[in-house]
């Protein structure tokens, strides 16, 4: 199906489209056990099988899975899916010390079919063919066997995704060898992918925003170490890159910096939503930066409202009843066996013929404890507009909450460390709190009543958060991305003991 008629599909209908996948998924599940308990074959016939399915199946997260999970770890068959599960997937490490969820053979080959959506929907709008003539570069995570279950596979879902790619398009188009593409250890993949490379066609790059960095400083440093001459741009390295497709983190805190470094005219961008539950939406037009949801991909969709996620029974909306603007944490019902399961993602609609949806945070990333009320996409915001005004490049920053003292009162500390430091440290860390006090009211109100102090820039060095990764897990993957805020400040500590070689003073 192409593009066009995708979005008249998704634009006429999109609730009858979600009633037929969940319709589906219930039939599919129904001789499962929790297909008989929740009585899956019932819902499924129900004439509204939406409303039938949400008064019968309670919004669910980790915690209510977690021993069904080890249980289909051990062997366990048709416990949330139908069939053994034999492949985990690692879900983010930002909310969670790693949790596997489940990821079935029907959902891998719809991840597939999504990637090739998505490049196939890039052509037909932008006629760009220039593309096809080279070569990609794409960083997966790690898959690879469990030792503590033989006969199980355990990783990020982009490694198990190398194995089902045509062997036609990896010849073609894929530039990373599988030895290379399932390297555990990141820093040395990175380097290898850089050596690997470098003196290749490159075209098209797919990463998380935050491995590209470290990438690009890798490339240039063998680029000087073989031909002697430093370059300041990728651009200049490889002159006919098209293309960066990016997932993972949010791409516009990184934008700006990616397209200095790349240095090319005309460079094309494009996001994507997909994480270890299922991919969910991808960019389908440069000059909109919104994500169109796909809403046949073997996954229906709910979305509560952020302020009322911990009530009791929250309001749960569909495609159907969404609004613009408004905060909603996702959770879906997927063909891997997930039922109304959170994704902790906070969501935001900028359109809704078709449903298109911004990513803006966490529902752990909100400043609270003092009262500010500062949520992810404040601080992001933030840091965006401060970089914008001084012309300064961010590669990664932390915000914390400071409790007050005799000396001062509680105040916002902002761990920053930059690609490209503004002129005036001073008159940045005025902005960060200036910014703050314009887009935040709540933040205004208790600055302006001298209930909140100013905010405070310190300033890390390079390399510092990817030290803290390091330190803080047994092995970095795809998935380990640096916490934007934390209410708790000994991870801004240990940050800082990090950077600074000292803890706080």
């Amino acid at each position: 199906m192409v593009l066009g008629q995708r979005i008249r599909r998704f634009t006429q209908a999109p609730s009858l489209v979600q009633a037929k996948v969940l319709r589906r998924l219930l039939l599919q599940a129904r001789h499962t056990e929790w297909g008989h308990r929740y009585r899956f074959d019932s819902l499924a016939r129900a004439p509204d099988v939406v409303a039938a399915y949400q008064a019968a199946m309670p919004l669910s997260s980790y915690d209510r899975i977690a021993d069904d999970m080890q249980r289909i770890r051990q062997g366990a068959a048709n416990v949330l899916w139908p069939g053994h599960i034999r492949q985990f997937a690692i879900s983010s490490g930002t909310a969670s010390a790693g949790r596997l969820l489940p990821l079935s053979d029907e959902m891998i080959r719809r991840n597939i079919r999504f990637g090739y959506g998505a490049a196939l929907d890039y052509l037909w709008t932008t006629r760009n063919l220039r593309v096809l003539r080279g070569r990609q570069i794409s960083m997966p995570g790690y898959a690879g066997e469990d030792s503590q279950y033989p006969g199980t596979r355990v990783g990020e879902v982009s490694g198990f995704l190398l194995d089902v790619v045509p062997a036609q398009f990896r010849f073609l188009y894929r530039n990373v060898p599988r030895r290379i593409a399932l390297m555990p250890h990141w820093k040395n993949k990175i380097e290898a992918v850089a050596a690997h490379a470098l003196d290749l066609d490159i075209r098209v790059i797919t990463t998380v925003p935050t491995w590209a960095l470290a990438l690009f400083q890798s490339v240039r440093e063998r680029y000087y170490q073989r031909y002697g001459t430093s370059v300041q741009t990728i651009g200049a390295i490889w002159p006919n890159l098209q293309l960066f497709i990016s997932g993972g983190v949010a791409l516009r805190t990184y934008r700006r910096l990616l397209e200095s470094i790349i240095g090319l005219p005309d460079m094309h961008f494009m996001e994507t939503y997909g994480a270890s539950e299922g991919f969910f939406a991808y960019q389908v037009a440069q000059e909109d930066t919104s994500m169109m949801l796909h809403l046949d991909n073997g996954i229906f969709y709910e979305f509560v409202r952020l302020e009322d996620l911990h009530s009791p029974a929250p309001d749960r909306f569909t495609v159907a009843d969404v609004e613009l603007g408004v905060r909603y944490v996702p959770h879906v019902t997927t063909c891997s066996g997930l039922w109304a399961y959170s994704v902790g993602d906070v969501v935001r609609f900028t359109d809704l013929r078709p449903p298109k949806v911004q990513v803006v945070g966490r529902t752990a990333e909100v400043l609270d404890r003092y009262g500010e009320k500062v949520f992810g996409e404040h601080v992001r915001k933030v840091m965006e507009l401060a970089c914008r005004r001084s012309g300064a490049h961010v590669a990664d920053f932390h915000v914390t909450a400071r409790p007050p003292s005799k000396a001062r009162m509680s105040f916002l500390e902002w761990l920053v460390e930059f690609a490209d430091p503004p002129q005036d440290r001073g008159q940045f860390e005025q902005d960060l709190d200036a910014i703050l006090l314009q887009i935040n009211r709540h933040y205004q109100i208790r600055r302006n009543a001298g209930a909140y102090g100013a905010a405070l820039l310190t300033v890390l060095p390079s390399g510092t958060f990817t030290r803290w990764l390091e330190a803080s897990r047994e092995r970095v993957n795809i998935q380990a991305k640096v916490p934007r805020m934390s209410e708790d400040h000994t991870l801004a500590d240990a940050i800082k003991a990090i950077g600074l070689g000292r803890g706080v003073e």
